[in-house]
């Protein structure tokens, strides 16, 4: 397989960090985003050139931007972009969330899948080419109790994504991706210990990466599952 230009969001840790590795040792090239600076320049130590890694917060759209314009002014545009950048509220009834609580989630999970879509797809067209893999989850297709916000966060990202596919040219997709169930904090944050009796990172990027990787124009528009 020839060595591919792709873009990770929510790089530095859980599943974001396990597909860096993967797609790394793989020989593709990776330009990776997360909020942590501890996080980022691990990875900067681990991976480095023709690598890049950056601190930045997918819901600050001005930083996305400026982002995607120093990622594509240092090469081609990206073969893969993995929307990975994801938060989930505490476990609580709906009424019992802050404004400020939910309205996190929803910057985060939806606005910035948005805007690095829309920072990274104009070059994306220019080249005729590439796959927008959309991190949905299985709560971006059915639903429990006390975590509502995080529902319509997901629910939204298959909407996106869908029609979005219907937008795009012909050689490029755009893919919901739920990930299945996997053990990081995100999980515990819902089931707490529970959480460990599911597979680790480590050992679903073993999985997800050849999956991703064989994503094409023929899954534009589906809401598929790693398997």
């Amino acid at each position: 397989m020839s060595a591919r230009t792709i873009v990770v969001t929510g790089a530095t840790r859980g599943l974001g960090r396990a597909l860096v590795d993967g797609f790394t040792a793989c020989g593709h090239r990776v330009h990776g985003c997360g909020r942590s600076p501890q996080g980022v320049a691990e990875l900067r130590r681990e991976h480095g050139e023709p690598h890049t890694f950056a601190n930045v917060d997918v819901s600050d759209d001005g930083a996305v931007l400026a982002w995607a314009q120093e990622v594509l002014a240092s090469g081609p545009a990206p073969d893969l972009v993995v929307n990975n950048a994801g938060l989930i509220h505490r476990n609580a009834r709906l009424w019992e969330l802050a404004d400020e609580e939910l309205g996190r989630v929803l910057d985060v999970n939806v606005r910035g899948t948005a805007s690095v879509v829309r920072h990274f797809l104009p070059a994306m067209i220019s080249a005729g080419r590439g796959v927008l893999a959309n991190m949905s989850s299985g709560w971006g297709r059915t639903t429990s109790p006390e975590v509502a916000g995080y529902c319509a966060s997901k629910w939204a990202v298959e909407g996106l994504t869908r029609s979005l596919a219907q937008e795009l040219p012909a050689g490029l997709a755009a893919v919901a991706v739920n990930p299945g169930v996997i053990d990081t904090d995100m999980l515990r944050s819902c089931m707490g210990r529970a959480a460990g009796d599911y597979e680790g990172p480590r050992e679903w990027g073993e999985r997800a990466v050849p999956f991703l990787l064989a994503l094409g124009p023929q899954d534009s528009g589906a809401s598929v599952t790693v398997a």
